[in-house]
């Protein structure tokens, strides 16, 4: 299996996500995503399950709401940064979060040995992975009946046009490949078309999509004087969803329904 191990870039990795604005924009619209669509799962604590899901950022926000979250990950130096996390919440706060933590690659994740869960995260995951389609569609296989499926993949098609309007025309014209791979550029970039595709053969219906960061990565050096991050989060989260926009997000995030 070709999974992208950050054990080596764990502290710049978890940075990157969620430490900066373009982070901070991401959290928004997945969040927002995820809480319309968790209103029409089951009340009560469910079961969840963050595929590939890092130091658990989404884990923890989740479990902090009384869920009962599987952490998985194929990094060690994130799961320990996630742990962590954890325990210096549990420990300020006095409140036990139900997370369990392992250290494994999600393709060895199985029904038998975990049984089903009422949603699953696998965000930013797809898009390193030569296997991408095989592997999420037997994740789709520990879902519950009627239970989601939150994913997140690197748009290759946005990955396209930001080169173009940045003028990267030989980039482009290699298909994007370089001799030096720069560490954070995901492997296998995915195109919107095909992940649809995958969700019709997997026997899932789709309930929402959002581009992620639709405005942010084409932003002119030079800002105007009055602008400011709370006007360009707002902006985001309005035309995340808006079918002309959806296409431009470095990211894509569908949530689907297993029937």
């Amino acid at each position: 299996m070709q999974d992208k191990n950050f054990d080596a870039l764990a502290g710049k990795f978890a940075k990157n996500i969620y430490g900066t604005p373009k982070g901070e924009v991401r959290a928004a619209v997945l969040w927002r995503d995820l809480s319309q669509a968790m209103a029409h799962l089951p009340k009560g604590p469910l079961r969840i399950l963050d595929a590939g899901g890092g130091f658990g950022f989404f884990s923890q926000k989740l479990a902090k709401l009384g869920h009962s979250v599987t952490l998985c990950d194929i990094s060690s130096e994130m799961l320990a940064l996630g742990k962590a996390q954890i325990e210096a919440y549990e420990e300020s706060s006095g409140e036990t979060l139900d997370i369990s933590l392992i250290h494994a690659p999600i393709q060895s994740l199985t029904q038998e040995t975990l049984g089903q869960f009422d949603l699953i995260l696998c965000h930013a995951v797809a898009e390193w992975l030569s296997d991408a389609k095989q592997t999420l569609g037997d994740l789709t296989g520990l879902l519950k009946p009627d239970g989601l499926f939150s994913l997140m993949f690197y748009n290759k098609e946005a990955m396209r046009f930001h080169s173009l309007i940045s003028g990267n025309f030989d980039y482009v014209a290699a298909d994007f490949k370089v001799k030096k791979k720069v560490g954070l550029t995901p492997s296998y970039p995915l195109y919107i078309q095909d992940v649809r595709k995958w969700v019709e053969d997997w026997q899932m219906e789709l309930v929402s999509e959002s581009g992620v960061r639709v405005i942010h990565d084409y932003l002119k050096t030079h800002q105007p004087p009055n602008s400011d991050f709370s006007q360009l989060l707002e902006m985001e989260l309005q035309y995340s969803t808006h079918p002309a926009y959806i296409g431009l997000g470095r990211y894509v995030h569908f949530i689907m329904r297993r029937l």
